[in-house]
């Protein structure tokens, strides 16, 4: 007997394909991704039309957080076998360690209060009370007491990118963690403070989040309504920076609405065109130029002040990610499902040359007499700390280490990192030259 096709949920097309949630890795309203769902609701139905995707920066995090997971068991005395992965370089080394010190530093700071602490490492959290099938995985929770007595819950979560700086100040990923973690556990410790940690070690960022267990509640009950519309796969689309890992982006109507409508607010009018003759008003374009021959200041028309750019920034960066995810949407559809593209054709790339057989490569070179085959390189600083042992390393290299400063990145004002100093004196970057040069 043939089964009853399912309902479709309210926001989602008719034939779209019938998902099988018991299968899924990750809730309908995740935590990761509760920044998108409760700013535009629909994104939640709307990514599970999409298949699954991973890439190599998804796999080098998963690495990451098997490695993090490791070092704290093994701090906690937990049976765990160590992970292995290509990924494992001496940056993911670093990072992992600096994870590891962090969590194990406020275990050791819930001791010296007079309390054992309960940690719990990669942990399900229910938060379903407040947002509906609602769970997520945390990376470390610790529960115990703080400096004054208080009963105090600090989630922690590990971020491995470094193209994306996250901050832990309000940050709905987290919030929902806590909420699930109180549900669980408030019992044990009669949790009065929740502080959320984010640790993103290749951004050098670890910024934490402080608030009450009403705050907090308050907040749960302030998003139920959201989540619930999400669930349903109700409400309207809001385009936003929360775009960024929606699957749905590079078909989004709204997406496509805002793009197109930020290009002719900010450049040119798309529908009369910016060069008609009959525009009311005249642009800088159009208009006639009169040259200034009083000042002695270079003077060209159509030139945009960095006023002006500056203000138009953040357009730039919505449009070049909308259309990146288009061209990336696009290419994925012609080149691994075979999908005919108008106007386009899929071709093969340049190539590097490869060997096939490394050991052979060697011993036919050394049979005939090349023995000059191998690069001699210095161990990484992290394998000299690991061979010597921290003390011991800064004793006899530390005079010779240095940490130079990292590279100059322009980013809003909403970033909490703290901006760079740009007062050095132009002669520390230049020599000046004298008059007789």
């Amino acid at each position: 007997m043939p089964r009853k096709k399912k309902e479709p949920v309210s926001g989602v097309p008719p034939d779209a394909p019938t998902i099988d949630h018991a299968s899924r890795a990750h809730a309908v309203l995740s935590a990761s991704a509760a920044k998108r769902w409760l700013n535009c609701p629909p994104s939640a139905r709307l990514n599970e039309q999409f298949p699954n995707t991973s890439s190599e920066y998804a796999e080098e995090g998963t690495a990451a957080h098997e490695l993090c997971e490791y070092k704290v068991r093994k701090y906690l005395h937990e049976r765990m076998e160590r992970p292995q992965s290509e990924y494992y370089t001496e940056e993911i080394a670093q990072a992992t360690d600096i994870y590891a010190e962090f969590v194990i530093g406020i275990i050791e700071e819930m001791k010296a209060n007079g309390a054992e602490p309960m940690a719990l490492v990669e942990e399900k959290l229910d938060y379903s009370h407040v947002a509906p099938s609602g769970f997520g995985t945390g990376d470390m929770i610790v529960i115990g007491k703080d400096a004054e007595g208080r009963g105090l819950l600090h989630i922690v979560d590990y971020k491995n990118g470094k193209g994306v700086f996250v901050d832990a100040n309000h940050n709905p990923q987290m919030m929902l963690y806590a909420i699930g973690a109180l549900r669980a556990y408030d019992f044990i410790y009669d949790v009065e403070i929740v502080r959320m940690s984010i640790v993103q070690p290749r951004l050098e960022n670890i910024s934490t989040c402080e608030m009450t267990v009403s705050e907090l509640n308050a907040w749960a009950e302030s998003i139920k309504p959201v989540a619930l519309m999400a669930y349903e796969g109700k409400g309207e689309q809001h385009p936003g920076d929360w775009c960024r890992f929606c699957k749905a982006k590079p078909v989004c109507q709204a997406c496509k609405d805002e793009a197109l409508a930020l290009c002719r607010e900010d450049f040119l009018d798309l529908d009369a065109g910016a060069f008609n003759d009959t525009a009311a008003e005249e642009s800088d374009m159009t208009a006639p130029y009169e040259a200034d021959t009083q000042t002695a200041v270079f003077k060209q028309p159509g030139l945009i002040p960095l006023s002006e750019l500056a203000e138009i920034l953040p357009t730039l960066n919505r449009i070049s990610s909308w259309i990146d995810a288009v061209f990336a949407f696009v290419s994925s559809e012609a080149i691994n499902h075979g999908v005919p593209i108008p106007g386009y054709k899929v071709v093969e790339g340049r190539s590097k040359r490869v060997f096939t057989d490394t050991k052979a490569v060697v011993d036919t070179a050394v049979q005939n007499g090349y023995t000059d085959l191998y690069k001699q390189t210095l161990i990484s600083l992290t394998e000299f700390e690991k061979m010597m042992g921290k003390k011991k390393f800064n004793e006899l290299l530390g005079e010779f280490v240095a940490k130079p400063p990292g590279k100059l990145t322009l980013v809003p004002e909403s970033d909490p990192r703290e901006p760079a100093d740009l007062t050095a004196a132009p002669e520390q970057e230049f020599a000046v030259l004298s008059d007789e040069d």
